[in-house]
């Protein structure tokens, strides 16, 4: 029944975006498209939660780990934005057909030109006061940790008028983090829904963390704004994972010096040591609500 509802609702959307969505100017399309949103989160039975501040005035670079095809729709629950997202999402099965017609701006990593027209892309956007959306891992993780960013996108935003954010998202089954609705590996997109459309329980938390402003934009390198928001993502995401080993005994990471985030108050665990034992004992860890 659920599928059936947002087969319908996605047929909706493209029927709107195919005789509606450009005749109603871009405020019309922001608004249809956090509407749109946040019907087809409902209907897919996730429940979302908040923390934290989004910035939700004037052209903001919101830098996101990537989890979930659900990325998207979530954070357009706070306000409608742009996505950078990989070409490959163009030929998704009706996801991709929304996603083509919804304003996203799609990019081939390999190619130094495309980089170059995206970047302009990008500026145009941010030049009207939007948001745009960036998963710098340039795939998707099982939401336990986060991999080294691509900076090289970072760079249409470094003017003085661009804020850029760090988002963390969190997956959640049944009150515990876990893997559950995370898009990876050889899945397909049909089975990936058709999972998280049959089960319940799903939450996801964003985390807005403190928008990162440039007003000495020569002064920084985009390496360093890469790391920050890097470093940022990472204390969030990983802080209220519970890892343990198969006999629920805690891990000795006192060999490897963390890192340490003074927004979110706790030391990250070397990224390598968090995938093993995240994949090892998360099945078998209880989260607290």
């Amino acid at each position: 029944m659920r599928a059936s509802l947002v087969a319908l609702w996605v047929l909706f959307g493209l029927l709107v975006i195919a005789s509606l969505f450009w005749w109603v100017g871009l405020a019309g399309r922001l608004s249809l498209k956090k509407y749109w949103s946040a019907v087809l989160v409902r209907l897919c039975g996730v429940r979302v939660r908040s923390s934290g501040r989004p910035y939700l005035q004037g052209p903001v670079l919101w830098v996101v780990n990537h989890v979930s095809w659900l990325d998207i729709f979530v954070l357009n629950l706070e306000r409608s934005t742009a996505f950078v997202a990989k070409s490959e999402i163009r030929h998704w099965p009706l996801i991709g057909w929304l996603a083509a017609g919804a304003d996203t701006i799609f990019i081939e990593r390999a190619s130094r030109h495309t980089i170059r027209g995206v970047g302009k892309a990008m500026q145009l956007r941010f030049s009207r006061g939007q948001a745009v959306g960036l998963f710098p891992e340039g795939t998707t993780s099982e939401g336990f940790d986060v991999m080294n960013f691509y900076a090289n996108l970072f760079e249409p935003a470094r003017l003085p008028e661009v804020a850029i954010q760090p988002i963390a998202l969190k997956y959640f089954h049944h009150g515990q983090r876990s893997q559950f609705a995370a898009f990876v590996g050889e899945e397909t997109l049909i089975a990936n829904l058709w999972r998280v459309l049959g089960a319940t329980g799903v939450e996801i938390e964003t985390v807005f963390l403190t928008p990162i402003t440039e007003p000495h934009v020569a002064a920084v390198s985009t390496p360093l704004t890469a790391t920050e928001v890097d470093s940022k993502i990472r204390c969030s995401t990983v802080k209220d994972a519970t890892f343990s080993d198969a006999t629920g005994s805690s891990p000795n990471l006192l060999s490897q010096k963390p890192a340490f985030d003074s927004e979110t108050k706790f030391e990250c665990p070397p990224r390598n040591i968090l995938a093993q034992l995240a994949r090892a004992s998360i099945q078998n860890v209880v989260r607290r609500p």
